[in-house]
């Protein structure tokens, strides 16, 4: 079985996730079942892989919770019309978020708890009023 570290935000540690797949996560999705997903056998949560590249079983991330994954789905509900709008590009509307917050990179997928997704909404929503 291949094992990897991961930070798991159920955990609150790094783990040693186990590579699995959509078919064990996703029992009721056929479509997910061949994809690759990393999963703390510790709390249960996965993240899934950046599988449409030549790294198909890197991490798309750290492992969410399934609060914290609605958090992220929230966000990007909220900045992705920026940059599929045109407005901005994708890269500008992560380095602005990162502006915001005051650090030097960021991206939705290494948010670790909902206290930070709230910040991170925060500094999107006023990205987006500024945008508009």
């Amino acid at each position: 079985m291949t094992s990897r570290s991961i930070w798991c935000c159920g955990c609150g540690a790094e783990v040693s996730a186990c590579l699995t797949d959509g078919g064990e996560v996703y029992p009721h999705r056929r479509d997910l079942a061949d994809l690759p997903f990393w999963k703390c056998d510790g709390c249960g949560n996965f993240v899934g892989c950046h599988h449409k590249t030549r790294k198909r079983t890197r991490p798309l991330g750290c492992i969410p919770t399934p609060e914290i994954k609605n958090a992220r789905q929230h966000i990007h509900r909220l900045i992705d019309p920026l940059w599929k709008s045109g407005a901005m590009s994708r890269r500008g509307v992560y380095t602005a978020i990162a502006d915001v917050l005051g650090i030097p990179e960021f991206h939705t997928a290494e948010i670790r708890s909902v206290e930070e997704a709230r910040r991170v909404y925060a500094a999107a929503q006023s990205i987006a009023k500024e945008a508009a």
